[in-house]
């Protein structure tokens, strides 16, 4: 191999592990949502989707890096064909769908403000 060539992957190389490095770096800390997002699992809420809904990855997204720490109870099979069995017994027809201790549900997307309201979770200012 040519050392023009060899310098070339190197410098490449360097490249790569900064920008993963340091894209690791940066995103470790706490997310802004962590305790509003604790709030709504430590008053029983739960959030039921499917990893092929689009509507359910706009709810993750809203939560930011917060997302992780959601009540979340993943509804489809590995294949995107069926539904667990854990949400058909709960009757769980769209996505997503929030469960409340109260019995209570609220499908489609919400928002942060409708979660907040509905479980008496202070939002961060």
């Amino acid at each position: 191999m040519k050392k023009g060539m060899l310098v070339f992957w190197a410098v490449l190389f360097a490249i790569v592990v900064i920008g993963v490095g340091s894209s690791l770096f940066l995103n470790r800390g706490p997310g802004q949502l962590d305790s509003f997002t604790q709030c709504l699992k430590d008053k029983g809420a739960i959030f039921y989707g499917a990893f092929w809904c689009s509507h359910c990855q706009a709810t993750k997204k809203l939560f930011g890096k917060s997302a992780p720490l959601l009540p979340y109870v993943e509804c489809s099979t590995p294949d995107g064909q069926n539904q667990t069995q854990i949400c058909k017994d709960k009757n769980i027809n769209g996505y997503p769908t929030w469960i409340f201790p109260d019995g209570s549900i609220l499908t489609g997307e919400r928002t942060l403000q409708e979660l907040a309201d509905k479980t008496s979770c202070p939002l961060p200012e």
